[in-house]
């Protein structure tokens, strides 16, 4: 029996739908929008794009949205300059630095002067620390959502063996983080790990991300795992055409006689970055307001 898809694209709908009624009802409580500032450092074709539909979705979600636009030869001190007047402006609750940065520029002390409270990338360190200790905090969006997904397919997740391939602290990292509170069993996998199929293959769960074109296929997986397939990567062209086709990090076609569920690429996992990115920014409005946050976000 073939995999059910798990339609990322639609359960993201529904979270930005839930998303733009919380924070009409928040600028009502607040007397202020919720707001999410992104910062651009360079004119990075693919960044400027993904920035525009940033800003385009936190208007639409009922929320302000602050752009901010650096020129490449910006220097590391106008950026903290910035990143300083935006966490003591109380009209911004959420703060997102478009990576990758120019060059000249460390990533790392950038996201470390974003205050913690609007970190709505939930890369800071002190929400990396919240997270592997149970405390409240920012969870990177891409792995909440993902969470979100297996959630919403599976219940509770209690007791199951799950398979994280890839450990990156964007998502790899937190996404076991969750599994583990969530009472998974969990393996963090990698290009170091002996007969990777092998341990693929004991997985209720199997979460890949690794940036590795069709590199999981049929024969890694167990009969009814469900996968959720975080990479997004371009093939080569074939003759005739202008460009590849987008494939996730699992041999989608293949692995869907074997699996229970999977995320298709695209419209799986990607949808869900942004529309968790906007609830973060939302849940960092109610809490910068001293606002019980509601249910259901």
């Amino acid at each position: 029996m073939a995999a059910s898809r798990i339609d990322g694209k639609a359960f993201a709908a529904r979270l930005r739908d839930r998303v733009g009624e919380l924070a009409r009802e928040f600028a009502d409580k607040a007397g202020r929008k919720a707001g999410l500032a992104v910062v651009l450092v360079g004119e990075d074709p693919a960044s400027q794009v993904y920035v525009g539909s940033k800003g385009k979705a936190t208007v639409a979600a009922n929320m302000a949205s602050f752009e901010h636009r650096l020129p490449a030869d910006a220097s590391e001190a106008d950026l903290l300059v910035l990143v300083e007047q935006l966490n003591a402006d109380p009209a911004v609750d959420g703060i997102l630095v478009q990576l990758p940065l120019p060059g000249n520029l460390d990533e790392q002390a950038i996201i470390s002067s974003i205050s913690p409270d609007k970190d709505v990338d939930g890369f800071h360190v002190i929400n990396a620390g919240r997270l592997s200790v149970g405390q409240s905090g920012f969870v990177p969006c891409t792995p909440l959502g993902c969470m979100m997904l297996l959630t919403d397919q599976l219940g509770n997740l209690s007791g199951l063996e799950a398979v994280v391939i890839g450990r990156s602290n964007i998502v790899g990292k937190p996404m076991a983080q969750l599994l583990l509170d969530a009472n998974a069993t969990v393996t963090i996998a990698h290009s170091r790990t002996k007969d990777l199929p092998a341990v693929v293959r004991r997985a209720d769960i199997v979460v890949a991300a690794v940036g590795r074109p069709e590199m999981v296929k049929a024969d890694w997986l167990k009969d009814g795992a469900t996968v959720i397939d975080v990479g997004i990567n371009r093939l080569p062209p074939e003759p005739g055409a202008e460009k590849g086709r987008l494939v996730g990090d699992v041999a989608f076609d293949e692995a869907s006689a074997v699996a229970r569920a999977i995320t298709p690429v695209p419209g799986g996992v990607g949808p869900m970055t942004i529309a968790v990115l906007l609830r973060n920014t939302l849940v960092a409005a109610y809490r910068n307001e001293g606002l019980e946050v509601p249910e259901g976000l």
